[in-house]
């Protein structure tokens, strides 16, 4: 399979997994631009042209979030892209105090280019949070998640100086 191939074929996957999910702003956007955002963010920021790493950038939140198993993703895109996809899958039987804890704690571990689709995943939820937040979210609420997703960001450093620089000024702006 191309390279062209396998992101049209992440893409693609990725949408008809998300088919009935919408983000939990204000607009409820289909979720499907979250990922592609990812994926955006990671070429035209991070400079990333590894086909692999892009299309798990896609297929981030598909075992997560939906009915996808492991295999599934293997079976299509190969081992390096299901690995990935596993690097960033929060184990969801746990509790969500669990769960954001556990990410601070992994995000040193990630291999580089898990670690880069994490940034480019904090960085799309966060502009989110900033400009279409949950209607029931108040502004202490934005900061917490906000706050949260610079400590998981911090173990995230030194992979991709553009993403890093790109995160660093969203925060910055996040702040004022």
């Amino acid at each position: 399979m191309s390279d062209v191939e396998k992101l049209m074929r992440a893409a693609t996957y990725a949408a008809q997994k998300h088919r009935s999910q919408r983000r939990k702003g204000a607009d409820a956007d289909p979720y499907i631009n979250h990922p592609i955002h990812v994926a955006a963010l990671l070429a035209e920021v991070g400079g990333v042209t590894d086909a692999d790493v892009l299309a798990a950038a896609l297929l981030h939140d598909v075992v997560e979030d939906t009915d996808t198993k492991p295999e599934e993703i293997e079976a299509v895109f190969g081992p390096r892209v299901r690995g990935l996809v596993m690097e960033l899958t929060d184990d969801k039987t746990l509790p969500k105090a669990e769960r954001k804890r556990k990410q601070v704690e992994h995000a040193p571990h990630l291999s580089d280019e898990a670690k880069q689709i994490k940034i480019a995943d904090k960085y799309s939820n966060i502009s989110d949070i900033m400009e279409n937040p949950p209607h029931n979210w108040n502004d202490e609420r934005r900061a917490e998640y906000i706050r949260w997703g610079e400590e998981v960001f911090t173990g995230l450093r030194g992979v991709n100086k553009n993403l890093e620089n790109a995160f660093e000024e969203l925060i910055s702006r996040a702040k004022i």
